[in-house]
């Protein structure tokens, strides 16, 4: 994949509309079901540091985090404050519309790793967003982007919309490599039981750099 295939054209949207009034009516459901979000919560317990200052981007009501683990701050961004007050997990929480200003309100460093969960194929400036997560993670950091075969099918762009999980997984990794802040994506298919539960995929990557200790 390179950039040349990815013009303003992939990222259109069968609904253009304002993305605030989209989702401005609060969803407090999970996207994936119980065996998938076990699956996750099992993934984030490996992969996210105890103890650490972590960011949910496109946030909602549920981080997936799991229970047994600490963790010293728990930054939720999203589009919805409902969903966001009502996610117990978060520490704080910014209502923050990436499609209009892909630019995130945070500050250099601050964070030991970064999630998006099932919400990367709403992106509509996706590389200048990952630039932005590269910025505000610490070296060594993890950026964990989860999908899933579940969306709202008019807010997801035309790119992932015509692909399959095996090109979403690519497509991801582009998006990391296109970023440039970040060592080599890896892909895991955390699909807890094929053909019974919901599937789930995970392309993760660490931010480039010397790996720092968590804060906290």
């Amino acid at each position: 994949m390179t950039e040349q295939t990815l013009g303003p054209e992939n990222f259109a949207r069968q609904d253009e509309g304002d993305d605030a009034l989209f989702y401005g009516e609060p969803r407090l459901v999970t996207h994936i079901d119980d065996a998938a979000c076990a699956a996750l919560a099992n993934a984030f317990r490996d992969l996210l540091p105890s103890g650490g200052h972590l960011l949910d981007l496109m946030s909602s009501c549920v981080s997936h985090l799991p229970l047994d683990v600490a963790f010293e701050r728990v930054c939720g961004l999203g589009m919805n404050q409902v969903e966001l007050d009502a996610n117990p997990h978060l520490s704080e929480r910014v209502v923050h519309d990436l499609t209009r200003d892909p630019r995130l309100p945070l500050d250099d460093g601050e964070f030991d790793a970064c999630m998006i969960t099932v919400s990367v194929q709403y992106l509509t400036r996706p590389v200048e967003v990952f630039r932005e997560l590269a910025r505000v993670l610490k070296p060594g950091a993890p950026a964990a982007v989860s999908f899933s075969n579940r969306c709202f099918p008019t807010k997801a762009v035309a790119i992932w919309r015509g692909t399959g999980h095996g090109d979403h997984a690519r497509l991801v990794a582009h998006y990391f490599t296109q970023a440039e802040g970040f060592e080599t994506p890896e892909f895991n298919d955390l699909s807890p039981n094929p053909g019974f539960s919901d599937p789930l995929y995970m392309v993760s990557a660490r931010r480039a750099g010397v790996t720092g200790a968590p804060t906290g």
